[in-house]
């Protein structure tokens, strides 16, 4: 039921005059095109753009004049100017996008006439676009779709001049005519060729990761909270156990009492040294969808080789195992990219026999953590200790860890100069990097070469659309320490004090947002069954759309029956098929030739009426001429038709009026029979 069946009178946008009621909505879809902007924009465009937009809605409800155009001139150099100081350069993709959304705006206040309405239009379409320079995601596709039905509904508007056309039949036009338009839009999107990296377009520019080149206490603890998506992943046979799932980042082997970095041997080599992999056991093969991080690695599943048949192939990218284990790409992972690749979760890497270039793992910042040096030399003076091998070593101090009073954390809190001092001794608060940065620092300090790694551990519990997600909340830090015989080995000193975080990935839970706090107190499962969905949809958006590649169209045309397809073939079956599409669309224009306007017809229809009564009627005059034409040749006996005609005028044109189809045919029934009584006396 209306608002006007309601209250009896007409809801407050049907009383505006029909210009100002267009051009609010039109400023309308305007500002909710803009609006993902506004996340990237100066603020003095986003100011400006919102400025302008209003004061254009201003003076549509007061009927007022617009500015001339000396003064959106003005504002249009003050832009430029703006824009040369906040960007540096009137080229390129922010400053383009900066120009572009001022100049929509500014177009608004030059709205005089269809052609200006036109070039808003068209600009809205492109600004539509840019959107998805900064992200695909699947909220700002929702949100542009709604856009794009606002500026087709503002088109159709544009292309109704007579009477006063409801929005809503407006809009429903504008979605009628983009469903016809989908088959031709899936049919491109499925076989138009990808050209990388002409096709690709950088994913969500905020995509973050919880790894990097280097650590500093606290740093991964930060991470925690946050608990977006970094990856998903599905594997193709049992699932490993939580101590298997280990995601492998950068190693860090250099450490400057402050900072854990990656290193660089000193130790000089002929050629890039190999990662020394032997697998052991079953593979593991698995698929990764791993969100743009912006970091040249592939964080892949321990352990994964560098063979054909089980090396990870991202499109677009070239990866190399590097000596530490670590997938390298060529460039940073600016795009969504999913690979596939077979893990052995058991391994052994490394040199078997010492090498010098062991030293460095082995090195220590001079006047850092004096205390933790002492306890550790004491320690390997223990008759325990002293003739024992690293694996011997690395118990005793898994030992202590457990022995002792240690405490995981999110909240450590901030550390000193002597950081681990302060956490071995003092505090014994941390997080998976405090844990994991003492146990380098002491097996350093007893000679045995080890190093930090960096990466995931675990996943949810709860597979989504057969994905296990991995979150940024995943991050976590571990140990290597080389052993003699057997090369590099795992130790994760997190299990030691928190052993549920390894085996079944249960991190630490951030302080909860207000929101989140109060949907878990109404029902505590609402909030994660909401998440759950969402990131469903977010994974099919991702596997079926942003995820259709080259290599997808290749294997489409594979199951239609072509053997070994290529670009070229795609371009072929595209072309033949949007010709017998234009064939059909021919066509079908040429059998409903005959159908034309109903207004149109009825116009000759009734033309034809009177002239058979005598009376002559142009073609092009309205409903109320030809009343007046009646009168004037028929007098008395033509009063009933002229009535007639002039009820069709209030009908067509006044305010309020209906003439549709049903009421054109009723009118032109009761027509025929008065102008057929007329004929006859």
């Amino acid at each position: 039921m209306g608002l006007s069946r309601i209250t009896g009178t007409r809801p407050p946008w049907e009383r505006l005059p029909r210009d100002a009621r267009d051009t609010l909505f039109q400023l309308a879809v305007i500002g909710w095109t803009m609006l993902p902007h506004f996340a990237h924009l100066p603020a003095w465009c986003t100011a400006m753009a919102l400025a302008i937009l209003l004061w254009r809605g201003r003076l549509a409800l007061r009927g007022a004049v617009l500015p001339p155009r000396w003064m959106v001139g003005l504002v249009l150099a003050a832009a430029i100017a703006l824009t040369l100081w906040s960007e540096r350069t009137l080229l390129g993709r922010e400053a383009g996008v900066t120009l572009l959304v001022v100049l929509m705006a500014l177009k608004t206040l030059e709205l005089r006439a269809r052609r200006d309405a036109l070039v808003i239009f068209f600009l809205g379409f492109f600004l539509v676009l840019t959107n998805f320079l900064y992200s695909q995601s699947l909220l700002v596709a929702l949100s542009m779709l709604v856009s794009v039905w606002g500026l087709l509904t503002a088109l159709v508007l544009a292309h109704m001049p007579v009477g006063r056309p409801r929005l809503l039949h407006a809009g429903l036009l504008a979605g009628r005519s983009a469903l016809l338009g989908l088959p031709l839009m899936a049919l491109l999107f499925a076989l138009f060729p990808r050209v990388a990296p002409l096709w690709g377009m950088p994913q969500d520019a905020a995509g973050r990761t919880g790894l990097s080149g280097s650590m500093t206490l606290g740093g991964v603890a930060s991470i925690a909270n946050d608990d977006s998506i970094a990856m998903r992943v599905r594997f193709f046979g049992p699932v490993p156990s939580g101590e298997q799932l280990y995601f492998r980042g950068p190693v860090l082997s250099r450490f400057d009492g402050r900072e854990w970095t990656r290193g660089i041997s000193s130790f000089p080599l002929p050629e890039r040294p190999r990662a020394q992999l032997q697998v052991l056991g079953p593979g593991v093969p698995y698929e990764l969808t791993i969100e743009p991080s912006r970091l040249a690695l592939l964080p892949m599943l321990e352990m994964t080789p560098d063979a054909a048949d089980t090396a990870p192939q991202p499109e677009g990218y070239q990866a190399v195992l590097r000596a530490d284990a670590q997938w390298q790409t060529d460039r940073p992972l600016v795009d969504r990219v999913r690979v596939r690749a077979v893990a052995f979760p058991e391994f052994r890497h490394g040199p078997r026999a010492p090498i010098p270039g062991l030293q460095d793992a082995v090195a220590l910042p001079a006047g850092f953590n004096p205390r933790s040096l002492a306890w550790a030399r004491a320690l390997r003076q223990r008759p325990e200790a002293a003739q024992a091998d690293a694996a011997t070593l690395a118990e005793l101090l898994l030992a202590h860890v457990r022995e002792q009073e240690f405490f995981y954390t999110l909240e450590p809190g901030s550390y000193g100069r002597d950081a681990v001092d302060e956490f071995w001794f003092d505090r014994r608060l941390g997080f998976c990097e405090h844990f994991a940065a003492a146990f380098v620092v002491m097996m350093r300090a007893m000679g045995v070469p080890a190093r930090i790694v960096t990466g995931y551990q675990g996943t949810d519990p709860v597979p989504l659309d057969g994905f296990h997600v991995v979150r940024q909340s995943h991050a976590h830090a571990w140990a290597e320490y080389w052993q003699s015989g057997r090369g590099w080995v795992r130790a994760d000193p997190t299990a030691a004090v928190a052993p549920e975080r390894i085996r079944t990935s249960r991190n630490l839970q951030p302080a909860r947002g207000l929101v989140d706090q109060a949907l878990t107190t109404v029902n505590p499962a609402l909030a994660q069954q909401m998440r759950r969905f969402w990131e469903a949809m977010n994974n099919r958006w991702n596997q079926w759309v942003l995820n259709y590649s080259r290599t997808t169209q290749l294997g489409l045309l594979q199951r239609l029956g072509v053997r070994a397809p290529d670009a070229l073939d795609l371009v072929y079956l595209l072309i033949g098929l949007l010709c017998s599409i234009s064939l059909a669309a021919a066509a079908w224009a040429l059998w409903d030739r005959h159908r034309q306007d109903p207004w149109q017809r009825l116009q000759r229809r009734v033309a034809a009426a009177l002239l058979r009564l005598g009376v002559e009627v142009a073609a092009h005059d309205p409903p109320r001429t030809r009343a007046a034409a009646v009168r004037a040749e028929l007098g008395a006996r033509g009063s009933e038709l002229a009535a007639q005609l002039e009820a069709l005028d209030r009908a067509r044109y006044a305010a309020g009026g209906s003439a549709g189809k049903l009421a054109l045919r009723s009118w032109w029934r009761a027509f025929s029979r008065l102008a057929a009584q007329a004929a006859a006396t």
